[in-house]
């Protein structure tokens, strides 16, 4: 089948720079699809029928009309955080022709003298703002595509409260247009000037003295975490992680959350690791809402209620962490039944009685037992002697 949707990717100098077949496109269109802002830009002579998107947006005025002449029109590269890129989800891949146009982050790039291979590019269009949180390092370039004008000094003050205000940001406005502007500042000194809604924020992340910058390893420091003391310890934590082995795209399901350790360290492993923390305890519910965001892992998603109960309905998991609950009846052959075949089960016991459940579970299902034992120097009269934790007890489990 010939392609009916050609998606045209516009940039602020508008119809003037499209190339040759991009405006061949729009030509011969029935219909165009896209923004107010975008369709404005449009010459006389595109006849098509010009459709704004519907508010809220939604793809179906596009999807209904299979089979017409049809075009869409997206913001500089539509495959990248584009409409393009939710179309291709949507249309098969011969049906779909798409025409990027420099994309704002190339611009950007270009003007910055910045190598675009070198740089970490974010989106916080219709997205949180906390996800910054996991890429203030020292030295970090970041690309940050903004939801709106207020979005630079909302992103200044994040970076202060973080600890980065000695960041710079440079803010760019229309980029490739005649009103493209450039804004450049110290986040600790970000005023409020009036930004335009079409800006791409840029920050050479830059930390104030004294900031600890977190590692991007798994074992972060236990004072990272807001807790009551339900936290799975750092040393633990690593070696608990390192047992679970995330990947790219694999879901992880903690259960008996606690403050979200497992969860947030999981995903922020990788971008595209996702995570479930099932936790029935109010409070613990809220420090987990505060670690994710202050960990840069606002995606985390919390799922309020006790397990095996709380289970129910939620998508199949590739591993499953149970830090707390194994003792209660149905938890672990629940998380064991819903886990995908090959996928990662492990579970830390501390008592004798969650310790016997999971030899008992080893006997039924095989996996492996590892006692871990951590101890601290810590001083005793004008000396120091070696002060153990409770010893863990931790399952490893792969479902054939």
């Amino acid at each position: 089948m010939q392609p009916w949707l050609t998606v045209v990717g516009i940039g602020e100098d508008g119809y003037g720079g499209l190339g040759k077949a991009a405006r061949h496109a729009l030509l011969g269109a029935a219909e165009v699809v896209g923004a107010p802002r975008q369709l404005a830009l449009l010459p006389r002579c595109i006849r098509a029928v010009r459709t704004p998107w519907p508010s809220p947006f939604s793809l179906e005025p596009v999807l209904a009309r299979r089979g017409t002449t049809l075009c869409v029109l997206a913001s500089g590269d539509p495959m990248l955080f584009g409409v393009g890129a939710s179309l291709a989800r949507q249309v098969p891949a011969e049906e779909l022709r798409v025409l990027p146009a420099p994309s704002s982050a190339s611009l950007a790039a270009a003007r910055l003298g910045w190598p675009l291979q070198e740089v970490t590019l974010l989106s916080t269009v219709a997205r949180p703002l906390a996800v910054l949180n996991g890429h203030l390092h020292p030295g970090a370039r970041l690309l940050v595509l903004s939801n709106d004008g207020g979005t630079p000094a909302s992103l200044a003050s994040l970076l202060v409260a973080a600890g980065f205000g000695a960041s710079r940001l440079t803010v760019l406005e229309h980029l490739g247009g005649p009103l493209e502007r450039r804004l450049d500042g110290l986040a600790s000194a970000w005023s409020a000037v009036e930004v335009a809604d079409l800006n791409l924020v840029a920050v050479e992340v830059a930390a104030d003295p004294g900031t600890r910058a977190l590692p991007v390893t798994c074992g972060l420091p236990d004072d990272a975490y807001r807790h009551d003391g339900q936290l799975t310890k750092r040393d633990v934590r690593a070696i608990t992680l390192a047992r679970l082995a995330p990947r790219p795209g694999e879901l992880l399901w903690d259960v008996g959350a606690g403050c979200g350790s497992i969860g947030i360290e999981w995903m922020r492993a990788h971008p595209a690791c996702r995570a479930l923390a099932i936790e029935a305890n109010a409070g613990r519910q809220a420090h987990i809402r505060h670690n994710r965001d202050a960990l840069g892992v606002p995606g985390l998603q919390l799922v309020a209620g006790e397990a095996p109960a709380a289970l129910e309905g939620l998508p199949a998991p590739d591993a499953i962490f149970i830090g707390g609950g194994v003792t209660d009846p149905g938890v672990l052959a629940q998380c064991w039944a819903r886990l995908k075949p090959g996928g990662r089960l492990v579970a830390n016991a501390v008592t004798l009685q969650s310790e016997s459940t999971l030899v008992a579970f080893r006997a039924d299902n095989g996996g492996s037992l590892t006692r871990i034992t951590v101890a601290q120097a810590q001083p005793l009269g004008d000396f120091d002697t070696w002060r153990s934790a409770l010893p863990i007890t931790l399952l490893e489990a792969v479902k054939p």
